[in-house]
């Protein structure tokens, strides 16, 4: 069970790397880790079992977060009544939108254990296509809190912190023409 301690933090080489792809079929290890990651963002939204094993609670985490450099993610999220659970390898945005959205609260991540306030300029709708646990492609439309958290996973795996995104003279100058998105 990967936990608190399997999470590598801010200013690790591995966060900034771009991560490899992963050769299908994946291999049974890599099934493994996959699912591990998935168990974890479900167990540190679990209030019991999250102080049970001091997990900090996630919606999202990328493979390059447990320093594993390869392309594979795992988000669970409810929005708007609805749960978006998916374990991914080789996520990728094949679209967007051209308006842009961003989370009022501003954004936080597991590899980073300070507060880096700001709003984070993301798309407000996406398309993203993968490969399940499963083995099968998987194509998604999504908005709102759901493509936010995908192009916050997404951007781990191409090196990028979403803190690199805030606006650095003016970290909460309004976005243009863009939606804020309450959690």
């Amino acid at each position: 069970m990967l936990s608190m301690q399997d999470i590598i933090r801010d200013g690790h080489p591995t966060l900034r790397k771009i991560a490899a792809q992963v050769n299908m079929p994946p291999s049974a290890e890599e099934k493994q880790i996959l699912k591990e990651m998935m168990d974890y963002v479900k167990n540190s939204q679990d209030p019991e079992l999250a102080a049970k094993y001091g997990l900090r609670a996630g919606i999202g985490l990328a493979a390059p977060q447990i320093n594993i450099s390869k392309r594979m993610i795992a988000v669970h999220v409810t929005y708007n009544g609805e749960q978006f659970s998916y374990a991914f390898f080789n996520p990728k945005i094949i679209s967007h939108s051209v308006q842009r959205s961003y989370l009022a609260a501003g954004e936080g991540c597991l590899s980073v254990d300070e507060s880096i306030p700001g709003f984070v300029p993301r798309y407000s709708k996406v398309t993203v296509k993968g490969i399940g646990l499963d083995g099968n492609e998987i194509k998604l439309k999504l908005k709102g809190l759901p493509a936010i958290v995908f192009q916050h996973e997404i951007d781990h795996l191409n090196g990028i912190m979403f803190y690199d995104h805030i606006n650095k003279q003016n970290p909460f100058e309004p976005i243009e023409n863009a939606i804020a998105v309450e959690r």
